[in-house]
């Protein structure tokens, strides 16, 4: 029990919390005394049975601040219980969705009874749930999925193979904070902070939002989180010039096309029926997603196939080709401010070395400023190749033009990669099913 509620009460979870009948910090205490008390009372073992009854009552994201999900979860336990047993209510915003954890005692207050579960009491307890978040203008799970054997799916089967990303719990607060209408935009930072997205300030006035669960924070920008979630938008949506911007739905994760199994092959290396099986449903599965590939790219032909595939393995090698030259060029003229930084440094001393008629004590006492001196004048003198030196403002302009543009060509080479991969595949298991397979070229094609 202690354990439990060491959890429930952890500082880093927890966002708000309440009792009833009880002193949260010492609920352990105070359970086991109920328990004795009823002990002494009746004389009826209390060890035999559960200690204490758990609720769990997740909400949407971007829905409910801490302190509003705790008074619903406090009113849930009230109704539940009747007011009879002892309860307390953490509630935790560790996760993507704000959660409450109930515990109450197994023992009623007045020691007159002890809490039976019953059959079907998660389903009496989920309509409790939701009658209550109903009656606050909260979202309930209207047609909760089922197993196969009728059980219903956990919260993060429920919404999907992948719970909502950093960036949409973020667009559904900030929506959430917009639909409360702030009075400015200040007020708009601290709805967002109650809400569990913690506000970061950084350098010239930028805005951040770190959600529950999320290692680096998300920058408030349109680039980032989409149209209309720009300071500048946030802004006009405060002062009534704009609506409040939509949230664009996530798109799935992309299809992968794999290549089909060779049956034969691998049955010949003493795979058995079940793989065989398996195997041939994989194939299948490929082969559906194969001919998908065709109708989204509208290939109606063979030569089409060829053609685009071949399109797509030279677009990559280009991007590929691009980035390692502006990455040349990036390291150059970051190799070329050093030297220069390392030249302006040190030609003090090579001209004290000069003027002091190359002495071999000046030497010894400044042997390392003029290894540096020579190496970045020798440094220099490469990469210049007999042309002029640019200012070092100029250089620090370049170099940050061209790591913005390696930025951009790696972004496009990475896309142009995987439709290259993606094209070789869907061509190879096409090529298998006419009984034209040569893996060799496939795999040259790819690397």
């Amino acid at each position: 029990m202690q354990e439990r509620f060491e959890y429930a009460l952890n500082p880093e979870k927890l966002g708000a919390v309440s009792s009833y009948l009880c002193d949260h910090t010492t609920a352990h205490s105070e359970f086991l005394l109920v328990h004795s008390q009823y002990k002494a009372e009746t004389g009826r073992e209390t060890d035999r049975g559960a200690l204490f009854f758990q609720i769990r009552q997740a909400f949407k994201p971007g829905e409910i601040t801490p302190e509003e999900a705790n008074r619903i979860g406090y009113e849930t336990a009230m109704r539940w219980t009747k007011g009879k047993y002892q309860f307390f209510v953490c509630t935790h915003i560790d996760k993507g969705h704000i959660h409450n954890h109930i515990y109450y005692n197994s023992t009623a207050y007045d020691c007159s009874r002890k809490y039976h579960n019953f059959i079907g009491s998660s389903f009496a307890l989920r309509r409790l749930s939701d009658r209550v978040c109903l009656e606050n203008d909260l979202s309930v799970i209207l047609n909760p999925k089922l197993h196969s054997r009728g059980r219903f799916l956990h919260y993060g089967q429920w919404i999907g193979e992948k719970p909502l990303s950093a960036k949409q719990r973020i667009r559904l607060a900030i929506v959430a904070a917009l639909e409360q209408k702030p009075a400015d935009f200040e007020a708009f930072l601290r709805l967002m902070d109650e809400s569990g997205f913690a506000v970061k300030h950084g350098r010239g006035g930028v805005i951040s939002f770190l959600a529950p669960g999320q290692e680096k924070p998300t920058r408030l920008r349109a680039s980032t989180l989409g149209a209309g979630f720009d300071p500048a938008d946030i802004w006009d949506v405060i002062a009534g010039k704009r609506p409040i911007p939509e949230i664009p739905r996530e798109a799935p994760a992309p299809r992968k096309v794999s290549l089909v199994i060779d049956i034969q092959e691998r049955l010949r290396s003493g795979k058995g029926p079940a793989y065989e099986r398996w195997a041939k449903v994989y194939n299948l599965k490929q082969m559906a997603a194969a001919l998908q590939y065709l109708k989204e790219h509208g290939i109606a032909n063979y030569d089409e196939l060829a053609a685009g595939t071949d399109a797509a393995v030279e677009r990559s090698h280009k991007l590929a080709a691009e980035l390692q030259a502006v990455e040349t060029e990036l390291a150059q003229t970051t190799d070329l401010m050093g030297a220069v930084v390392d030249y302006a440094k040190t030609r003090p001393v090579f001209e004290g070395y000069k003027a002091s008629k190359y002495s071999k004590r000046y030497l010894a006492q400044h042997e390392d400023d003029l290894t540096t001196y020579r190496a970045a004048r020798a440094t220099m003198k490469e990469i210049l190749d007999g042309g002029k030196l640019p200012r070092i403002d100029e250089l620090k302009e370049k170099r940050r033009q061209l790591a913005a543009q390696k930025k951009a060509l790696y972004m496009e080479y990475r896309q142009a990669q995987d439709a290259m991969r993606e094209a070789v595949t869907v061509k190879a298991n096409i090529d298998r099913l006419l009984g034209l397979t040569d893996e060799r070229t496939n795999k040259e094609q790819e690397r």
